[in-house]
């Protein structure tokens, strides 16, 4: 099966003095009232995981009111393996250390991939482009350490680009020089994120057929580089980019930003060949992100040869009864589950008895 995790410690971490929680094999879940902690708990188990956190905190929001320093340790085990990942929060930094030694945020999801589902995911299909861009990336910095170096470069090579552009007499020499840096960070950027597109995207149709009775979905990559930039090697992107980015610059000047580029690119989902976002109901929505997670668990397994640490944060209450069955189908398959909630009945009788479940109450 793997590695899985067997043990989460915090100390001084978030609303948390001391916390030790034991994860079963298969499923757990997390149950309490509101503020209870539960999603503290699950933001420890992505930041051991993945190396950083969806709430995007700073690191002294990590420590405990009244506390100097915090830490989050979790123990995996699994075919004849015991290894130890710790994040401490000390001075206000973020240190990660894989069985005492000291590795970078980047290396910390070579251990063990997760994919995280929370109620604001369940909005991705209608809301700006930057969040279906965000779910791409986040995945390929789990799944490739030189995902997250190429994207970490490429956003700065944007930024340096876009403060010249917002100059009074930009420097058009220097800008020469950034378009060349952004066009090789981007397409190296663009040629990683297309081919893990690919792998995505017949995934995520498969499942979302079998959530919808068959009904058919598409997922398109929309390239503000144009359709031609879909299939062309790494070379032939990179002068693509270049040629586009001088045909853009008298509107980057004026507009004082880069309009072209994977930072501006769109991810489609079309069902039955309309618009889902346009035209899906909320129900249809819902499961088009609910397959995106689902294949994102198969292609991670794909990816590292071990199965990824699924969490689900409060998205039961948000589910109708079929798409919560789905869920808790998908997570007996095999897969390391923990699950926050208020409310238990929100279970079959048969997941409970399967599960280890945790009271968070008062």
């Amino acid at each position: 099966m793997g590695l899985l995790v067997k043990t989460l410690e915090l100390q001084d971490f978030r609303s948390f003095g001391e916390k030790v929680v034991g994860l079963a094999p298969a499923t757990t879940i997390l149950c309490g009232p509101n503020a209870a902690g539960k999603t503290n708990t699950v933001e420890a188990l992505q930041l051991l995981t993945a190396g950083y956190s969806f709430r995007h905190p700073t690191p002294a929001q990590l420590v405990r009111e009244g506390a100097q320093t915090a830490r989050a340790s979790a123990r995996l085990q699994g075919d004849g393996r015991v290894v130890d990942l710790r994040c401490d929060v000390v001075s206000g930094r973020r240190q990660f250390f894989r069985n005492g030694k000291r590795i970078q945020a980047s290396e910390v999801s070579g251990t063990l991939m997760s994919v995280l589902f929370t109620p604001d995911d369940l909005q991705l299909v209608k809301r700006s482009a930057s969040f279906r861009r965000d779910e791409l990336d986040d995945f390929g910095r789990q799944a490739n350490r030189g995902f997250a170096s190429v994207l970490a470069t490429y956003t700065r090579s944007i930024e340096q680009r876009n403060r010249l552009l917002k100059e009074e007499r930009p420097d058009l020499d220097l800008l020469d020089a950034w378009d060349a840096s952004v066009a090789l960070g981007g397409a190296t950027l663009l040629n990683g994120r297309l081919r893990l597109f690919e792998r995505l995207r017949a995934k995520v149709c498969e499942v979302y057929g079998e959530l919808a009775a068959g009904e058919r979905l598409e997922c398109r990559y929309i390239c503000s580089l144009g359709d031609e930039a879909l299939g062309l090697s790494k070379d032939d992107l990179r002068e693509l980019f270049c040629e586009r980015l001088a045909s853009a610059r008298p509107d980057d000047l004026r507009r004082q930003q880069t309009t072209v580029g994977p930072h501006r690119d769109d991810v489609a989902f079309l069902i039955e060949g309309r618009e889902a976002r346009a035209y899906g109901s909320q129900g249809q929505q819902r499961s088009v992100v609910l397959a995106l997670k689902m294949a994102e668990v198969l292609l991670s397994a794909e990816v590292v040869g071990n199965q990824p640490l699924l969490l689900l944060d409060d998205v039961m209450s948000e589910l109708d009864e079929r798409r919560r069955e789905a869920v808790t189908r998908f997570a007996r398959r095999g897969v390391q589950t923990v699950i926050t909630t208020t409310n238990l009945g929100y279970f079959s009788p048969e997941l409970l008895a399967a599960a280890e479940v945790v009271d968070y109450g008062d």
